[in-house]
């Protein structure tokens, strides 16, 4: 048996659209047995949306590198006990993914190396921002250029990182579609110099700096007019520290004080809870840790 886990990730941290990504500190977990006939099987979240068939991001991974390699495809029981809330812009599909390449990796004896895996994950996504933090951990900026994915991974300090995820319905193309065709060279400016120091403050742990330089004009004024609370949420989440959507949302990220997440986690939930929407939510902090595998986990 091999086991694998895969943290989540939070994309775009403001201004950083499409280039950022930082892992965080909550982890599904998939192991892989070798078995008579191919089956899969998922507790926690996404459950029951994800046990109606076998066909998914993971198993797709998964058959992905056999073909990749020109291997048969390795008949294996999948078990998944997942914790990445699920359509939250918290890197579900990224971590599917990657939790896929990495485990048939593993029982392949590790063929591809990290940037094949990278560039096989990011062809998968269709970006690199949540997938490369998910397999390198830390935080990432990335870019994809004719011939290569270009990246750069930097250590993270300690933070406390609340998150909250409204449930309310909002698909990805729905994120994507409520976005302008174009933007003026004002707001390009204005969101190139900040994420610039949106690096620099995450990779220094200054809240102060972070909490002034974390805005966006690019994506993020248009998607939380179309959540339902979601700039009021936003709003109140500022006033504790650095906010932001994580990802295309609908969540909440917000960098705080320590001794203040709890009061920011209730406060932000009771936004969405007073337009009669329940949420999911999680105080967490960043992992410096992305995928890896611990082979016969019963002996660990």
């Amino acid at each position: 048996m091999i086991k694998i886990r895969v943290p989540a990730t939070s994309a775009n941290l403001g201004p950083g659209f499409d280039c950022l990504g930082l892992a965080l500190d909550i982890w599904n977990e998939i192991s892989f047995e070798s078995a008579e006939k191919m089956s899969h099987f998922v507790i926690g979240e996404g459950a029951e949306k994800l046990n109606k068939g076998f066909r998914n991001l993971l198993t797709k991974s998964f058959a992905l590198v056999h073909s990749v390699c020109g291997k048969k495809l390795s008949t294996v029981k999948i078990e998944a006990s997942n914790k990445i809330f699920m359509s939250s812009g918290l890197g579900s599909s990224a971590a599917a993914i990657v939790a896929g390449l990495c485990g048939a990796n593993e029982i392949l004896n590790k063929p591809l190396s990290e940037n094949d895996l990278l560039k096989l994950a990011t062809e998968t996504e269709g970006h690199p921002d949540n997938v490369a933090p998910a397999l390198l951990g830390g935080l990432l900026t990335s870019i994809i250029t004719r011939d290569e994915i270009i990246w750069r991974r930097y250590e993270m300090p300690e933070w406390t990182i609340v998150i909250v995820n409204p449930q309310v319905e909002w698909l990805t193309k729905t994120a994507r579609a409520v976005l302008p065709k174009s933007i003026s060279r004002t707001d390009a400016v204005f969101n190139i110099g900040r994420t610039a120091l949106v690096i620099d403050a995450l990779r220094n742990g200054d809240l102060s700096l972070l909490q002034k330089v974390m805005d966006d004009r690019i994506h993020q004024p248009y998607r939380l007019k179309h959540i339902s609370g979601g700039t009021s949420a936003y709003k109140i989440a500022k006033t504790f520290g650095a906010a932001a959507l994580s990802g295309a949302g609908p969540s909440i990220i917000n960098f705080v004080e320590a001794t203040s997440a709890e009061k920011a986690r209730r406060e932000i939930i009771n936004i969405f809870e007073e337009r009669g929407i329940e949420t999911k939510s999680i105080v967490t902090k960043p992992s410096n840790q992305g995928v890896y595998s611990i082979k016969n986990p019963s002996l660990v």
